[in-house]
């Protein structure tokens, strides 16, 4: 019988030892890693939780190597992450941007190369299925736009002037960490992974009261369960289809992923 792991790390705020003195006070994060982790439970998976100090890079990696161990061909990761998202110069040249979209976990930006890196460590057959609701953005600034109420939703991404100061602050650590990854690139066969994301790379994810609006959109269509549209693509069309001109979730895929893993509903076992 196929197994179900699943990893939800949501952060209201980072380290502000490690970067610069910025905080990234954000509202929902920690309320959309504990509701996706509910909704894995009564999915039937095994789930982790990680919030705010315990989002760093050790913690969350750790997470994701012991769940490469337990899972084989056949099982499913459920990865989900909220928080800020941000961008760095991409110095090794392989995006097309020349941008590397990172996540802002509680110690330094990780990298979406890390991510990659980390999903190839699991045997080939499994099914891995990740969340992110955070921006990929570098156009956002900490000002609010002109004529923003006070209490308007806070877009979930570094400000651009933090993650220039931050990426050059620890520019050897990240270049250093650029060219590794690059050099020790994928080798062969890499498990099939599915990626619905709050927005698209040019766009802001916006944070709420409750939870970030792609969460709460996502939440809303699952619908304790209820959502019987089809599968992943299906899923991803009908949370877009709620969601603001302003924020279009994005699908992606990386590996392959197999016709019956996409064709499953969502968060299947």
């Amino acid at each position: 019988m196929p197994k179900g792991l699943s990893i939800h790390v949501g952060l209201n705020n980072v380290d502000p030892a490690k970067y610069g003195g910025w905080d990234g006070q954000l509202m929902a994060c920690e309320n959309d890693a504990r509701d996706m982790a509910a909704l894995a439970r009564a999915a039937g998976f095994e789930d982790t939780v990680l919030l705010t100090a315990d989002g760093t890079v050790d913690n969350i990696t750790a997470e994701l190597r012991k769940a490469a161990e337990r899972l084989e061909d056949g099982d499913i990761l459920l990865f989900t992450y909220s928080g800020h998202g941000g961008q760095m110069p991409d110095t090794e040249g392989d995006e097309p941007d020349e941008l590397d979209e990172t996540l802002v976990f509680y110690d330094r930006q990780f990298l979406d190369d890390e991510l990659h890196r980390e999903f190839l460590r699991f045997s080939p057959g499994v099914r891995i299925f990740t969340l992110l609701d955070c921006c990929h953005s570098g156009t956002a600034t900490e000002v609010a736009q002109p004529g923003a109420a006070a209490d308007e939703p806070a877009p979930r991404v570094m400000p651009e002037v933090r993650q220039q100061q931050n990426f050059e602050q620890n520019k050897a650590f990240y270049q250093e960490l650029q060219r590794e990854l690059r050099k020790n690139g994928s080798n062969g066969a890499e498990p099939g992974t599915v990626l619905i994301s709050a927005c698209q790379d040019r766009q802001v994810a916006l944070d709420g009261r409750v939870n970030g609006k792609f969460t709460e959109t996502l939440l809303r269509v699952w619908n304790g369960g209820a959502f019987s549209g089809g599968g992943y693509q299906a899923f991803h069309a009908a949370i877009k289809q709620l969601m603001p001109r302003s924020q279009v979730p994005n699908f992606f895929t990386t590996g392959n992923p197999t016709p019956q893993f996409l064709d499953q509903k969502p968060f299947t076992v």
